[in-house]
């Protein structure tokens, strides 16, 4: 799977965890900011923009996920997907050859 394919993924995951969060908690926050931040990443990833600022972009994820993590305490969703931002992001950036 190339670097791309991984992003793709990680698309998905974003908008299924909004959805999951404004099903579960009536989160539209959740539903709204995940789906903004996967659209921002599908057009950096349908411009050709390098896979730098998009593993720049996850890591940032990472980062802000972590926070509400440490916050909060609870696993989902912050713990959850700081990991996995933290994962794509490292993945893009090592395949990104």
């Amino acid at each position: 799977m190339d670097w791309k394919g991984i992003v793709w993924g990680y698309v998905v995951l974003l908008v299924a965890g909004g959805a999951v969060g404004f099903i579960k908690a009536g989160s539209r926050a959740s539903l709204i900011a995940s789906s903004a931040i996967a659209a921002l990443i599908a057009v950096l990833l349908l411009t050709g923009v390098g896979p730098v600022v998009i593993a720049g972009v996850l890591l940032a994820l990472a980062l802000y996920f972590a926070s509400k993590y440490l916050k909060s305490k609870k696993l989902m969703p912050g713990g959850i997907f700081a990991v996995v931002s933290a994962v794509a992001a490292a993945a893009v950036w090592f395949l990104k050859a």
